[in-house]
């Protein structure tokens, strides 16, 4: 295994981060100072960061999270807010369990719903790298009256905004002011933007459902771990697949 992977598994940090600190001289290998992020390392290395052996690869886990409204989609926050690691950090601390979760993706502090948190870096790139078109599935409530046929078919055919035009979304209407949505390119607040395209601006925003995934019965702040199967389903995961419902 390359040495920046090796770091990021072992719970160290992200990938990205780890081999800036390769590079930086804050990694050894068997007592040398090694700056080249891709050297071979197994677990019979005597590995070093900042002076520190590391313990070994760490478990890859995933949890499945309903992110409550005001919730922030991060690992932690400058100034004490809630965020979705903060509301499973006693679970792991009282289990022993050794890992660096981070959210997979991101909803809006406004937005609730199915977020995933792992320690897992390949499987977070797989999931939201937008060349893998993995789907997720949104439920909006939205102003501006009822929404016509109109409305649809120009959210079904892509809709131009300032950062360009949508790929085509897969949506049906649930209740005269209420929209399921499907996308895969994850454009920042592109739910939201594609409504107000069409006059409808979002008043509610729900994540259904993530790639194979769905939110079914979780409570809002409450959390599972996802079992070998889940998780090999989402590994599978792409735009060819058939979606959630």
């Amino acid at each position: 295994m390359r040495l920046g992977k090796y770091l990021a598994h072992s719970g160290v940090a992200s990938r990205r981060a780890a081999e800036a600190m390769i590079r930086d001289g804050r990694v050894t290998v068997a007592g040398k100072i090694v700056l080249d992020p891709a050297l071979d390392v197994n677990e019979q290395c005597v590995v070093k960061a900042d002076g520190r052996p590391l313990g070994g690869l760490q478990m890859h886990v995933v949890y499945a999270l309903n992110k409550p409204l005001g919730v922030l989609s991060t690992a932690k926050d400058t100034h004490g807010r809630p965020t979705v690691v903060s509301l499973i950090a006693d679970t792991l601390a009282g289990t022993g369990e050794r890992s660096r979760l981070y959210p997979v993706g991101r909803l809006d502090a406004d937005s609730t719903g199915l977020i995933l948190l792992s320690n897992d870096g390949a499987l977070a790139h797989r999931l939201t790298h937008p060349s893998f078109e993995v789907q997720k599935t949104y439920r909006a409530r939205v102003g501006g009256g009822s929404v016509g046929e109109q409305a649809l078919r120009r959210l079904r055919e892509g809709v131009s905004l300032e950062d360009g035009t949508t790929a085509p979304a897969r949506v049906r209407r649930v209740g005269s002011d209420v929209l399921e949505l499907t996308i895969h390119e994850g454009r920042n607040r592109q739910v939201r933007r594609m409504c107000e395209a069409m006059g409808h601006p979002v008043r509610e925003l729900e994540r259904v459902a993530f790639g194979p995934l769905k939110l079914g019965d979780l409570a809002p702040g409450a959390y599972r771990r996802l079992s070998e199967r889940e998780v090999e389903r989402l590994r599978g995961s792409n735009g060819g697949q058939r979606l959630a419902r």
